[in-house]
Formats: C-alpha cells, sequence, structure tokens
C-alpha cells in the first residue's frame, strides 16, 4: 500500500475499502450479536444450566485463539481480498451445521457450527482490524473504528430483534408445559422449537455464500504489498514482540473487554427472563445495550481526536463501567436491567481506543501484535461461562438455606454481575499508565 497517511490522494482511494470493511463488520455483528437470542433458546431445548448455555459465546470467541495465528498465515498466503471471502464461506458453513444439529437436538452440534463461524468471523477480523487502523493517522484510529463499531452495533441490534422474534417465540408458555407434559410430548415440544432455527440459518448461509463471492470482484486494494514496517513513524530498533509491556497489556486489556462486552450482550435477555419479564418484552433488551453502544461510538466519531484524546475516551469508559456495575448490583427490576444496558456507553469507545493505542510504535511487528489482540477476544470464551458459574453457584446456596427459588433465580443472576468489577478496574490501569509503558525508551 502507498502512504496510507496522505490526506488528499487517499481520502478518495481508501473510500470504497472503508465502506466495504463496514460491511464486513456489519456481518460479523449480525452473526455475533444473536447469541443473546441463541443463550436462553438452547438453555431450554437442551435443558441446561446457566454455566452451560453460555458455552454458546465461548464456542463463538474461542475461536479466536485457536485460529488468530492460522488466519494471519492464511491472509499472507492468499491476501486479504481471498481470506474474506474465505471467511464469508466458513461463516455459512457455521450455519448450515445448525440443520442436522437442529434435527438431531444435540448441543454440541450446535456448538460446533458456531465454533465455525467463529473461525471465519476470525479471518474478517485478523484483515479488517488492523487495516482500519493503519488506514489513516494513528491519533484518529478511534474514530474510523468507531465508524465501524456504528455498523457492527446496527447489525447486531437488527440480528438480535429478528432472531429474537423467531427463537424466543412462545418461549414462556413452552417452558410452563414442559414441567406439567410426559417426557414423550416434552420431546416433541423440544424437537418443534428446536426446528425454529432451520429456515433462518438457511437463509443466512445463503447470503454468506452470496457475499463471499461478490468480494472477490470487490475493489479492495492489496495492502500486503506494503509493509507497514516501511512507516518511518512506526520505526523501532527493538527485536522482540516481548520487548513491549504496553502490548501485552494491552491484549490483557482487550481480552478482560470484550468478556463485559459478551456480558452486557449476552446475558441481558436471560437476566431480564430471570427477574420474571416475559420472552416477548425480554427479547429487546440486547438491543437495549446496543443502541447505547451505536449513540456512543457516534460520540466518539465527533470527539476523538479534536476534543478528547483515545486514552482519554478509554478513562472515562472504565469509570463509567465500574459505576454501571454497582448500579447493576445495588438496583432492581428494570432498572437493573437498564444500568446492563448502559454498560454500551462504557463499552463502545474500549476496542476503538485500545488497537490504536495497543499498536502504537510496533513498527514491524505491528501484524504479530495485530494477531495477538485478535486473540485477545477469547475473554468472550472465558468472561461469560464465569459469570454463569456464579450464577449457578450463587443459587444453589440461596436454594440449599431454604429461599424461594424464583427469587433465588433472580439474586443469583445480578450478583454475578459482580464479575464485572475486575475487568473495568484492568481496563482502567492501561488506560491510565499501561499504554505508556516501554513507549519512552528507544
Amino acid at each position: 500500500m502507498a502512504n496510507t497517511n496522505k490526506p488528499s490522494s487517499s481520502n478518495q482511494t481508501t473510500l470504497i475499502p472503508i465502506l466495504i470493511i463496514a460491511g464486513l463488520f456489519f456481518i460479523f455483528g449480525f452473526v455475533t450479536w444473536i447469541n443473546g437470542a441463541l443463550i436462553p433458546f438452547m438453555k431450554t431445548i437442551n435443558e441446561l444450566t446457566s454455566a452451560q448455555s453460555l458455552l454458546v459465546a465461548s464456542a463463538s470467541y474461542i475461536s479466536f485463539v485457536v485460529m488468530a495465528l492460522p488466519a494471519s498465515y492464511i491472509l499472507n498466503k492468499i491476501g486479504y481480498k481471498k481470506g474474506m471471502s474465505l471467511g464469508l464461506f466458513i461463516i455459512g458453513l457455521g450455519a448450515l451445521i445448525f440443520i442436522p444439529a437442529a434435527e438431531a437436538r444435540t448441543y454440541w452440534m450446535f456448538l460446533m457450527g458456531i465454533f465455525i463461524q467463529g473461525t471465519g468471523m476470525t479471518l474478517l477480523q485478523t484483515a479488517s482490524n488492523p487495516y482500519i487502523t493503519i488506514l489513516g493517522p494513528i491519533d484518529s484510529a478511534a474514530k474510523r473504528i468507531s465508524i465501524m463499531g456504528i455498523c457492527n452495533k446496527i447489525a447486531g441490534a437488527l440480528g438480535s430483534l429478528i432472531f429474537g422474534a423467531i427463537l424466543l417465540s412462545g418461549i414462556d408458555e413452552i417452558q410452563q408445559k414442559l414441567s406439567v407434559v410426559n417426557a414423550t410430548e416434552k420431546a416433541q415440544l423440544l424437537d418443534t422449537m428446536a426446528d425454529s432455527v432451520v429456515a433462518p440459518y438457511l437463509i443466512m448461509a445463503i447470503i454468506l455464500f452470496v457475499l463471499g463471492v461478490l468480494i472477490l470482484k470487490a475493489p479492495l486494494p492489496d495492502v500486503e504489498a506494503a509493509p507497514i514496517e516501511e512507516s518511518k513513524e512506526g520505526e523501532t530498533t527493538k527485536t522482540s514482540i516481548f520487548q513491549f509491556p504496553h502490548l501485552w497489556l494491552g491484549v490483557l486489556t482487550l481480552f478482560m473487554y470484550v468478556g463485559v462486552e459478551v456480558i452486557a450482550g449476552d446475558t441481558i435477555i436471560a437476566y431480564g427472563i430471570s427477574l420474571g419479564f416475559p420472552a416477548a418484552d425480554a427479547k429487546f433488551f440486547t438491543t437495549f445495550t446496543l443502541m447505547a453502544m451505536v449513540g456512543t461510538y457516534i460520540l466518539g466519531v465527533f470527539l476523538i481526536p479534536k476534543f478528547i484524546t483515545q486514552a482519554l475516551a478509554l478513562r472515562i469508559s472504565a469509570i463509567l463501567g465500574i459505576i454501571f456495575c454497582f448500579c447493576i448490583v445495588f438496583t432492581t427490576g428494570f432498572v437493573s436491567i437498564l444500568f446492563v444496558a448502559a454498560l454500551g456507553i462504557a463499552n463502545a469507545l474500549v476496542w476503538p481506543a485500545i488497537w490504536p493505542l495497543t499498536l502504537k510504535g510496533l513498527g514491524k511487528f505491528t501484524k504479530t501484535a495485530s494477531a495477538l489482540l485478535i486473540m485477545a477476544i477469547s475473554g468472550g470464551a472465558v468472561i461469560p461461562p464465569l459469570y454463569g458459574k456464579i450464577v449457578d453457584l450463587t443459587k444453589a446456596d440461596m436454594v440449599s438455606f431454604g429461599i424461594n427459588d424464583t427469587f433465588a433465580t433472580a439474586q443469583a443472576a445480578t450478583e454475578g454481575y459482580w464479575i464485572l468489577l475486575p475487568c473495568y478496574i484492568i481496563i482502567l490501569y492501561y488506560a491510565v499508565w499501561g499504554h505508556k509503558l516501554g513507549l519512552s525508551k528507544k
């Protein structure tokens, strides 16, 4: 790639690539955020505990650990355009696996389909995030990534609404029937409910396959042609990736961030149901979180870097996350749900700020660092199940003391959100001190 920081010509030549990447962010936003509807759906049809149901998130996000470095290798071999096309095909293949999984009503098959979709998204993420970061001045990278985030979260809101309406329709009545019918009728009810994923996932697969073909014809420059280390701004005399403490702290921070982002979006529907809200109402709750993120992304586009720096945006985000964590736990009912949704405000600018802060000054190590950051997305595989485990253990303890099951379920789901606190404290540390470590020494 020629000089990506030229203001005049690059604005014209990078517009189409930015629009294409925005479309890709829309796609994996749609696919990722339907997990909020899938979790209570899977919990019902496969009769799972809270911790088991949150393996839906784990299966999706663990793929980023397994596939980030292989994805980087694949992109080096076949280029970004073919890699993105391949990623779309792989996501479509994962969607097709939902069909036999529904027929067999087998949880591990659903998880395999989700993992395969995550593999495809790893290819897309590994290509698009560093690309959009270096497509202009590093100090305004958060603005460009915020625009990508708007596309991602609008798609997530649409996906959550559409799949929430399809998968969670009538789930309250079904759960009531399950407690009174015999084993044969129970199996029939669950089989019928499981079949509701077949049509939407078949349509999804077809659309992804078509887009995979179209991306091959898209005017997307082969940015591999110009190594990042040619940029004078990114030059470094260091010889090892291990000589950048701010990078490794950035990876840890992103790990924590993805965990809290997934909790905010993927647990809120199940949380609302545990508090007694009908699924017909709770299915909208993920959209609250995502719309809060979209609004904050828009603020980021206008404020960064003209009015606030990326580091300041990260500090404000972490502080808000800590405040909202306390508010969730110490409020009740719909107010508590609104504070879970408000985590979208705290979370929105974290991803856009961490990428440029972490990649700053890495020069020839930028590609490897990008793969490490993609691997940090696995926070979404680890932290949400820990939330589920806390919920299950807390509920079991309360029930053992003779507390009413309904109250115990609601209280345990609320207490689980304490897991957010250490995550936001780590984000705050990186925002204040961690992103500076090692950069002053040449």
